[in-house]
């Protein structure tokens, strides 16, 4: 009886998310990213760039100047991690590994008043360097490639160095502790991080210093800096790693109401999507005020 009661509570649960799942898919998005177009980096448009010191190499990343963007511009930046690819799932969801496939930015932005670069992990490959579409490549380009396009961004773009937001979906979202809080000399970039899915140490992947004892070492480095953390369907596992460490940290959690392994519902207009604006608004509003 007892077996039968837990069973058909689950065909219940898994009935609840198809559902929330369909409706989900519903909602027509009221976002779409530019296209990536060559030339120079001008406003409204999103470019292929590659910082001095790889020039010769395959990498590159994404940089979005939005439509009021002027030279002598001082504006908030996101930096961005795409998640692993290539992935797919039963339910539509698709990742190819690419800073292409970065949507998060946008979504938090809006197109507006940030600016917006998705950044590459570096692999070697062939002889040669190239982004790496799964894990972190070799972990010191990596982070080498993000310390300098972040003062590259900061100097000749205008970006402000005080207000520099760190984002990522899955392998984004886990690199945001596991490379953007590393060492003490990329930690003191950020002003605050946003994490879908996924979250450095809650469980084992397979590569050097995923453990738990590694992850409270990077996790030290954050501060009081404030987190966005969320997850499709619930974020209680990343609760209770973060509680298990002890650690105090200025945390928001946000569970999903739908399975969908995607960062796709900051294109639509959700509740989730205008919480989590909201929340980069009051965090980046006392920077803003004191310039």
């Amino acid at each position: 009886m007892f077996r039968h009661f837990i069973l058909c509570v689950a065909i219940l649960a898994q009935t609840q998310l198809l559902a929330q799942h369909a409706e989900w898919q519903k909602i027509t998005p009221d976002l779409i990213v530019p296209a990536t177009t060559e030339g120079p980096p001008a406003a409204g448009q999103r470019v292929r760039q590659t910082t001095a010191g790889w020039e010769t190499t395959q990498v590159h990343h994404l940089l979005y100047l939005p439509p009021d963007w002027k030279p002598n511009a001082k504006l908030p930046v996101l930096i961005e991690y795409a998640g692993n690819g290539p992935f797919k799932n039963t339910l539509g969801d698709r990742s190819d590994g690419t800073v292409e496939s970065c949507l998060l930015g946008y979504g938090i932005s809006a197109g507006k008043g940030f600016i917006w670069a998705c950044l590459p992990f570096i692999e070697n490959a062939h002889g040669s360097q190239r982004n790496a579409l799964k894990w972190w490549g070799d972990l010191q380009e990596s982070k080498n490639y993000t310390l300098k396009t972040v003062a590259d961004l900061c100097l000749r773009f205008g970006g402000d160095p005080d207000r520099v937001l760190l984002c990522g979906f899955s392998r984004g979202s886990i690199g945001c502790n596991f490379i953007g809080l590393h060492d003490d000399e990329i930690a003191k970039l950020w002003c605050g991080f946003v994490c879908h899915s996924h979250y450095d140490g809650v469980r084992a992947w397979p590569y050097a210093e995923a453990d738990q004892v590694s992850a409270i070492t990077r996790l030290r480095r954050l501060g009081n800096r404030p987190q966005w953390i969320s997850h499709e369907n619930t974020t209680a596992a990343t609760e209770a790693w973060l509680k298990s460490t002890a650690i105090q940290g200025n945390w928001t959690f946000t569970s999903m109401p739908f399975p969908n392994h995607s960062a796709a519902w900051v294109l639509r207009d959700l509740p989730e999507r205008q919480k989590l604006r909201e929340w980069v608004k009051k965090m980046l509003s006392p920077m803003t005020a004191s310039q």
